[in-house]
């Protein structure tokens, strides 16, 4: 497997959360990535860090100390993408910001991933996914008009509008790097890529098609026809029957299509859909709802843990998910005609190709004794 990034090198400062998954992404699609880690730092045990996968080597450096940042420069002399995620100005204090890069290598795509964005009133406050949203307008939508919204996991700021966000930025970059023949900054920063995520529901809001109350809207739970159902069992369905010829087709699945009851889009009669499909739906299990509606356009479908998920029939058939030295974890996306992505590696060991790293740099025999006992692990 080569991928589409075959040949791009990428050093990857050690982080969490958005600038892992970045990384992960960049190496599943082919990219050459080595991962810097804190020495004697932690995490999660290998293999099961999963975001880790793909690496072509790990190296755990000593950044404050001189011997340690000159191997982080040497490794940006040779790469074509740096990626940090440190709070705005560390890695300048380190000595290892973009203008110290840049004198190095002038070709370097320097991507940077933070919470706030490199300036800002909050840029150098501490924050989650859950603050970025909050402030970004996309926390607010979500969740039942009589209780506090839901941290929707990590998902939207972290990974969504974080690192999904990092990796297009650095990809753009790359592409005009082609033309310009010259390296820049990419600010990624998740509260931006979190408002960026709400633009549609902007544009339905200067509509007048969507309003602040949560619950009372077509896509937040509000239409009956698009929404979650508790079943028999005491599971749940997920219902997203929203066009006409759809919402016919959940009718007459459910059995209720002869039935005299308020027109779909009839928002006065929403309360009563719901507690008639809240009652049809109770009646089954969730596995049998989603045997009767296979195969049909009503768009119902089962509500699957983690752990079910990659044995659904669908996700087994396109190989969404895949095991690799016995954990399962979803398989590289998207998918290349030609130039095939896939994982090229377990998560390796923190520091664990230090010599061999070392060596490519140009370091000799002597010098990488003396770094492994220094500022090297």
């Amino acid at each position: 497997m080569s991928g589409p990034l075959n040949g791009v090198r990428v050093v990857e400062v050690g982080s969490i959360g958005p600038g892992p998954f970045a990384a992960m992404v960049l190496a599943d699609l082919g990219a050459s990535v080595t991962r810097v880690e804190r020495k004697g730092g932690g995490g999660v045990p290998v293999p099961q860090d999963v975001m880790l996968r793909s690496r072509n080597g790990s190296i755990a450096i000593d950044l404050k100390d001189p011997a340690g940042l000159e191997i982080l420069l040497r490794l940006a002399e040779e790469s074509d993408v740096l990626i940090e995620g440190f709070r705005p100005g560390v890695m300048e204090r380190l000595g290892a910001g973009p203008e110290a890069c840049r004198e190095r290598n002038s070709r370097l795509v320097y991507g940077r991933i933070t919470g706030w964005g490199q300036e800002g009133p909050r840029a150098l406050e501490a924050g989650h996914d859950i603050d970025y949203i909050a402030i970004a307008g996309a926390l607010h939508p979500i969740g039942d008009a009589a209780s506090e919204p839901p941290p929707p996991l990590n998902l939207v700021a972290d990974f969504g509008g974080g690192g999904m966000l990092l990796v297009t930025g650095v990809l753009a970059a790359l592409v005009e790097r082609a033309q310009s023949g010259r390296g820049q900054v990419v600010d990624a920063a998740m509260v931006d890529g979190a408002a960026l995520l709400t633009t549609m529901f902007h544009g339905l809001s200067a509509s007048g098609l969507w309003t602040d109350e949560r619950g009372e809207n077509l896509l937040d739970g509000g239409a009956p026809f698009y929404r979650c159902y508790r079943t028999g069992d005491g599971r749940f369905v997920a219902v997203g029957a929203l066009e006409p010829q759809f919402y016919a087709a959940l009718l007459d699945g459910l059995g209720l299509a002869g039935e005299d009851l308020p027109a779909q889009y009839d928002r006065s009669g929403w309360p009563v859909l719901e507690a008639r499909l809240s009652e049809v739906f109770a009646s089954r299990s969730r596995d049998e709802w989603a045997d009767m509606f296979a195969g049909t356009d009503a768009c119902v479908s089962p509500v699957l843990s983690l752990t079910e998920a990659p044995a659904d029939g669908h996700a087994a058939a396109r190989g969404a998910f895949v095991e690799v030295d016995g954990v399962v974890q979803p398989a590289p996306a998207p998918r290349f005609s030609r130039s095939v992505a896939g994982i090229t590696g377990s998560p390796r060991q923190s520091g664990s190709d230090a010599r061999e790293i070392l060596s490519r740099l140009g370091y000799a025999g002597s010098e990488i004794a003396e770094l492994l006992d220094g500022p090297v692990g």
